[in-house]
């Protein structure tokens, strides 16, 4: 079993409490089918769960099989600088068809990125963040997507909401 390295720190993109008693950590890709398919079940668990759920979401784009996962990251992180990266982390996963440049351009402009902005992400300017995150499910043994972590510990069990919920009821 694995052991997530970093621990969850300041850093990350957190939904609910950090001092939740489950703290479960996804490294996504925003172009992966079977992360589009986690998607609206760890948003079940979440909506389920309340607060005693704190959600990570940690990059992990696998470019050699989705070659616009690295893109949508960069600019998943550029929506974090003005306070919106949950909003775009929810687009990509709902547009995965669309995840090309000019896709990517247009659901910026839509959360209020300016042009300042757009050009830096496309400059690369964020690429060092999702590298981060990355090199960071390396060290945890991290090898597909998406990769869960339930407390600090690999879970590669059932990713449905109703079996992430009796798992974590029964840990209560």
């Amino acid at each position: 079993m694995s052991h997530l390295t970093p621990a969850v720190g300041p850093a990350d993109h957190v939904q609910g409490p950090r001092d939740a008693g489950i703290v479960l950590v996804e490294y996504g890709d925003f172009e992966c089918p079977y992360c589009g398919e986690a998607y609206p079940e760890l948003k079940a668990l979440q909506q389920a769960m309340g607060d005693a759920l704190c959600f990570v979401f940690r990059h992990f784009p696998l470019t050699n099989a989705h070659p616009h996962a690295e893109r949508a990251a960069e600019f998943a992180e550029a929506a974090t600088t003005i306070g919106r990266f949950w909003e775009m982390h929810d687009l990509l996963y709902e547009n995965q068809e669309a995840l090309d440049d000019r896709s990517l351009v247009g659901y910026a402009a839509q959360l209020g990125f300016d042009k300042a902005l757009i050009e830096s992400t496309l400059r690369g300017d964020f690429a060092e963040r999702v590298r981060h995150d990355f090199t960071g499910g390396v060290r945890s043994g991290v090898n597909g997507t998406p990769c869960l972590f339930i407390n600090g510990q690999r879970y590669d069990g059932p990713r449905d909401a109703d079996s992430l919920i009796e798992l974590f009821r029964r840990q209560d």
